[in-house]
């Protein structure tokens, strides 16, 4: 059985067990979290297209640890005009394990 979720506007497809990366979550590390957002859900039966979401399914999951993402590396130059500037970014994301999908 799988799941497609909507987390925070990104869709992401989840089985029981499965560890995901999301954007950074104002949870902390061992909490539970419970997502509402379920836009298919496949199990025996067949699919289950929700519209826009499935009623009835949920995602339980713990939040894991947070970790930053590679640096990106912003650069903004004009040619003959002495001018750039350069901007740097790191990304930071949460881990989610999925421990049961309902519906």
């Amino acid at each position: 059985m799988y799941a497609l979720v909507e987390i925070k506007g990104k869709q992401y497809k989840v089985e029981k067990g499965s560890l995901i990366k999301v954007d950074l979550l104002n949870e902390e590390a061992g909490k539970t979290v419970e997502f509402e957002s379920v836009l298919m859900l496949s199990g025996d039966k067949g699919p289950k297209i929700g519209q826009p979401y499935v009623k009835g399914a949920k995602i339980t999951a713990t939040v894991g640890g947070t970790v930053k993402g590679t640096k990106v590396h912003v650069l903004k130059f004009k040619r003959r005009k002495g001018y750039h500037r350069s901007q740097g970014h790191r990304q930071k994301y949460s881990f989610l394990k999925v421990n049961e999908i309902t519906g």
